[in-house]
Parts: C-alpha cells; sequence; structure tokens
C-alpha cells in the first residue's frame, strides 16, 4: 500500500498572488508616469521620482528565486518604453537647467552694476554653473587670507543676491599666481589658495547665516591659471577666488561636473 502523502506537492512558479501584486504595481507605476508626464518638470522632484523608481522596481541583491518569475516580470514588460521616457524627461530637465543658468547669470550682471560692484566681481555662465570672480586685492592683501575690512561690504552686497539660491550649491575656490610662497602659516600656495576660499565661505556661514551643507571649498594653488604669470597683469588676474553657484540640476543630480574649463 502505497504511503499517504503528509506534505502537498510545491508548485512551480511565483505564488497567485504575486499576480495581482504586480498587476498594481504596473499600474501605479502607470499612474505616477502620467501625473509626472503632465506636469512642469520640477528639478528635485524630478531627481526624487527617479531615485523612487530606482529603490522600486530595482533588482535586490539576495539569493535565488523560487520559480521564473515569468509572470510577474510579464506586467512590467508590458508597459511603455520607460527608458525612453525617463532620457525624454532628463533632456527637459536639462533643458531648463539651461534657461536657469542663464536667468542666474542675466540676474547676477544686473545686480553687480546696479549695486556698483564692476571692477570688483565679474559673473561668468558656464554649462553647469555661475561664476563669480574677484579681482585681485578685492578680498585679501598679498600673501595674507584675512578679510580686508572693504571686503565686507561687498561680501554683504553679494550676499543678499546669493541668498535667493537656496537650493543650489555653492563652490568657493581659491587660486593663486605662480610666485612661490614659504611662510610658518603658508607653506605653499596650496595652503594659501585654501585659506582663502575658507574664508569667503565662513563669512557667509558665521556673519550672513548661509547654510553650511550648501558649500564646498577648494584651493588650487597656482595650478589652475587663465593668464599668462610671466606679466604683472597675468599674475593679478591670476590671483582670485571664485564663487560657483551651480544649476538646481547639477545640485541635485550629483553631476560630477568639470572642475577646470
Amino acid at each position: 500500500m502505497a504511503r499517504k502523502r503528509t506534505e502537498d506537492e510545491v508548485k512551480a512558479g511565483a505564488p497567485e498572488w504575486m499576480n495581482t501584486y504586480g498587476d498594481m504595481v504596473t499600474l501605479l507605476l502607470t499612474f505616477f508616469i502620467l501625473l509626472f508626464s503632465m506636469s512642469t518638470v520640477d528639478i528635485a522632484k524630478f531627481r526624487a521620482f527617479i531615485n523612487s523608481m530606482e529603490g522600486s522596481i530595482g533588482i535586490l541583491a539576495g539569493g535565488s528565486t523560487i520559480g521564473d518569475g515569468s509572470e510577474v516580470g510579464n506586467g512590467i514588460n508590458q508597459l511603455p518604453d520607460l527608458e525612453k521616457f525617463l532620457e525624454e524627461t532628463t533632456k527637459q530637465v536639462e533643458m531648463q537647467s539651461i534657461e536657469e543658468l542663464k536667468k542666474m547669470h542675466a540676474d547676477f550682471k544686473t545686480y553687480i552694476k546696479e549695486n556698483n560692484l564692476e571692477g570688483k566681481i565679474a559673473a561668468q555662465l558656464s554649462d553647469y554653473y555661475v561664476t563669480l570672480t574677484f579681482d585681485d586685492g578685492v578680498l585679501f592683501d598679498s600673501g595674507q587670507a584675512n578679510l580686508k575690512p572693504s571686503a565686507v561690504d561687498i561680501l554683504d552686497k553679494l550676499g543678499v543676491q546669493l541668498s535667493k539660491y537656496p537650493n543650489n550649491r555653492i563652490r568657493f575656490e581659491g587660486h593663486t599666481d605662480n610666485r612661490p610662497i614659504n611662510t610658518a602659516q603658508f607653506p605653499s600656495n596650496w595652503e594659501l589658495s585654501a585659506a582663502r576660499a575658507i574664508a569667503v565661505a565662513k563669512y557667509y556661514i558665521n556673519e550672513l547665516k548661509f547654510n553650511p551643507k550648501q558649500f564646498s571649498t577648494e584651493g588650487f594653488g597656482e595650478y589652475v591659471p587663465i593668464a599668462n604669470n610671466a606679466t604683472p597683469e597675468g599674475r593679478a588676474k591670476n590671483r582670485r577666488v571664485e564663487i560657483k553657484i551651480l544649476s538646481e540640476y547639477a545640485s541635485y543630480s550629483g553631476i560630477n561636473e568639470p572642475l577646470i574649463q
């Protein structure tokens, strides 16, 4: 007499409830994509959307599955071309980023002119940011990293316009000419350029109460010249502090934009 089976035979494939779950996820994903496609793209929300989708439909690391998962996968495969949609949306966001930077650049140029800062600060437009460059001697005395008393008024005026961009990353960069320095405080131009960038950033944090999470600082020494160090005029141009305000797209997307252009 055959032995009575005490355990149910395990069926191949995913459990039936997974089909319903897969359909639900598919419908929800389609619903949110439709809502998103009909809305005006907001850069910060777009990044949050992408991150959530990556986490929601990504493949989990781990062991083997119970079944082949084909029934669950069919629902996702029936979606419109999600990759194409995301690519088109990314292009739309990048175009919005370009317009954002153009407006930012124009606003800074207007502000500089209206506040009599021409000849002290220059605004330049780049792919991922607007660069504000302080002319030689505006902020610091030669070989020093302490802000000049006259620099405070300039930084205060500029701070009014900078405060309009609380969602943008802001980078402070120090640069020098190629004349060597060797003091107890600054053994090389690396230390001098970094100290100057930090001094400007700390002023905005300590005195004007900017969010330090928004800031980063870098010192490049003499290694990123913008003019010929063979002439006094060229060296004066190379001695500078730059403030780079990244676009919201670059700020939120984590783009490793080129530091040197």
